[in-house]
């Protein structure tokens, strides 16, 4: 396999382990600076220059996007992905994990715990939008920020009030987050590679700091991670539409609380604190895409006018309820089922035996007509069926598996 690490910085401890682990396993390996290529766009033949020179032929990226040059690195992966070389994290998804507000935004409609939020801009909007979610101490967070930056602890309204007002001034769009107090400044970084947890740390404050971020001077220490954290970081990352990402979970009360899903995790804190190879794990999730990659529907899938996907609640009285899949008809109907939700289960490609329950969420491809018709009128007025024809721009998060 011939892969590029597409990194602004060569000498930092993840790029040369991802170098290491590459060239160990047999690869050809380069690192790539991400801001010298050039994007050339022509009809039928998308196309990359580096450094002025037509770019050679790559099996792979893996993309280390720093958040000061989001924009034009996301363009370059992007150039990639049109040109079929395969990246684990799409420019999709490193964008919208990049913005704190779009990635809970997309996460909030899954069943997956997150802290209350609220976004205002009006200053008359901030107090009641602190009342909302519980009032002091809170979380305030720029949209943008990274290792910490930009996160400041509210003890009291008033002092929340003036630091959203401060930021707002300096034109920042801020957050206002519930604190989880039970935390107790402590948070758990799981890497998700593919779909499985490679590693998993937990970052302790050190002193007054609430922050944990190991960039703060946090503590890492080893941890095994319960089965329901696991859950919530593959789910997230998959949503996210990343296949390697660090997510950062805080232990709340009632479980897993998520806090963000990191599309460039760094490899120094948590090989350190857990002794494991995870830069090779993500290099063997790489070859192996490589010899058989999956297809990103949204990229690569050509339907005829008036098919597309919808996700389908089918609510009590339907006539679907406590039939079997097979039974349903839906075939009939030229639609297949290629995902099931149930609850926080998730069931890729039902069998036919499989019994339909009320309020279960099938993932479908086939007629639109026919999708749309599964739901009663008044249904459809109250919750519209979430469908799209396959447009990379009205997909955001298709891939909930």
């Amino acid at each position: 396999m011939k892969v590029a690490i597409l990194s602004t910085a060569p000498r930092c401890y993840s790029t040369r382990r991802l170098r290491q682990a590459a060239e160990e396993r047999g690869h050809t390996v380069k690192v790539l600076n991400t801001l010298r290529f050039g994007i050339d766009l022509e009809e039928g033949e998308p196309s990359l220059v580096f450094r002025s020179k037509p770019l050679s032929d790559y099996d792979a990226i893996i993309p280390r996007i720093g958040a000061s040059v989001t924009y034009f690195g996301t363009a370059v992966v992007r150039q990639f992905e049109q040109m079929d070389v395969y990246t684990p994290n799409t420019a999709n998804g490193i964008v919208n994990s990049r913005d704190k507000l779009r990635s809970l935004q997309i996460l909030s409609r899954h069943d997956i715990g997150i802290p209350h939020t609220t976004f205002v801009r009006d200053r008359a909007d901030v107090l009641p939008a602190i009342e909302r979610i519980g009032g002091a101490p809170v979380i305030i967070k720029i949209l943008e920020g990274t290792q910490g930056v930009g996160v400041i602890l509210a003890e009291t309204t008033k002092v929340a009030e003036a630091i959203v007002e401060t930021l707002q001034t300096a034109r920042q769009n801020v957050l206002i987050q519930a604190f989880v107090k039970e935390s107790k400044g402590r948070d758990i970084r799981a890497f998700v590679v593919g779909d499985t947890v490679v590693a998993a740390m937990r970052r302790v404050a050190q002193g007054d700091e609430f922050r944990s971020n190991v960039h703060r001077g946090g503590r890492a220490e080893p941890v095994a991670l319960e089965p329901a954290y696991e859950k919530v970081a593959v789910r997230a990352a998959q949503i996210m539409g990343l296949r390697v990402a660090g997510v950062d979970m805080l232990e709340g009360a009632d479980g897993p609380q998520l806090m963000e899903v990191n599309s460039s995790p760094g490899l120094e804190g948590i090989e350190g604190a857990t002794g494991l190879d995870v830069a090779g794990a993500v290099i063997q999730y790489v070859a192996n895409q490589v010899n058989f990659p999956e297809i990103d529907l949204r990229q690569r899938l050509t339907v005829s006018a008036g098919y597309g996907v919808a996700d389908v609640v089918i609510p009590e009285g339907s006539e679907l309820v406590g039939k079997s899949i097979g039974e349903s008809g839906l075939r009939d109907r030229d639609v297949v089922v290629l995902n099931l939700h149930r609850g926080t289960t998730i069931v890729s490609n039902p069998r036919g035996s499989r019994i339909i329950e009320p309020n279960d969420r099938l993932l479908c491809y086939g007629r639109l007509d026919a999708m749309r018709d599964l739901v009663p009128e008044k249904q459809r007025r109250k919750r519209r069926v979430k469908a799209a024809k396959l447009d990379p721009k009205l997909i955001q998060d298709l891939g909930t598996n």
